[in-house]
């Protein structure tokens, strides 16, 4: 006898191939109903609702206190104590060869005379006067003799311009500063008590170049 073979027929592997067909499109609808039913969020438990915090207000600035307004800041070098502009210079003439280079503000010439042996000028104002006198000749050859000569009260030796002076009151009143310019040239200076303060300067501006 000889072997026997079997034969299948045909219709059953066409069978077979739908069967499984069908089987693996039945697992990929599966997973794809589960995926969808997770990613929905079917079976997950609910998050606890979490408040949404408030607005932070912030608070308001404090307004500054009612007061006096500070005073504006001063330039630099500004304030109480700075020098006077200079003041223009002075040429009040006394003698061709004899002037003052200062007077206190407001004096204006007010008399004088020039003579052979001196001259005199007098300045004043509303405030007081200052006057000045130059004596040429024997009467001034030198301190000691010009010293004698002139009456002053309580009289203080000093100088002016380095000159040998006397210092104190006038018998008339006011105050006199005198000195001897040079052998043969006295001067004086009187002012009235309200310039007084001003009467040191007044002779140190003299000029009188003839000697000096």
């Amino acid at each position: 006898m000889g072997d026997q073979v079997t034969m299948i027929p045909e219709g059953h592997h066409t069978g077979q191939g739908w069967r499984a067909a069908l089987a693996v499109l039945a697992l990929g609808a599966t997973a794809f109903i589960i995926y969808a039913l997770f990613s929905s969020g079917f079976g997950r438990l609910p998050r606890a609702a979490v408040p949404t915090p408030e607005p932070v207000l912030a608070e308001p600035e404090p307004e500054p206190e009612s007061g006096p307004e500070p005073e504006p800041e001063r330039p630099a070098g500004a304030g109480v104590g700075q020098p006077a502009p200079p003041r223009a210079p002075v040429l009040a003439v006394v003698a061709a060869d004899f002037w003052l280079s200062y007077l206190p503000d407001g004096l204006a010439r007010s008399g004088g005379e020039v003579t052979a042996t001196g001259a005199r000028a007098r300045f004043g104002s509303a405030g007081g006067f200052a006057e000045v006198q130059v004596e040429h000749g024997t009467v001034a050859a030198d301190w000691d003799g010009y010293r004698h000569r002139l009456t002053v009260l309580d009289a203080r030796a000093t100088t002016v311009r380095g000159r040998p002076a006397v210092a104190g009151r006038y018998p008339g009143g006011g105050r006199v500063l005198a000195w001897l310019e040079r052998p043969g040239t006295g001067a004086l200076v009187r002012v009235s008590d309200s310039f007084g303060r001003e009467l040191a300067a007044i002779a140190a501006s003299v000029k009188a170049p003839v000697g000096d």
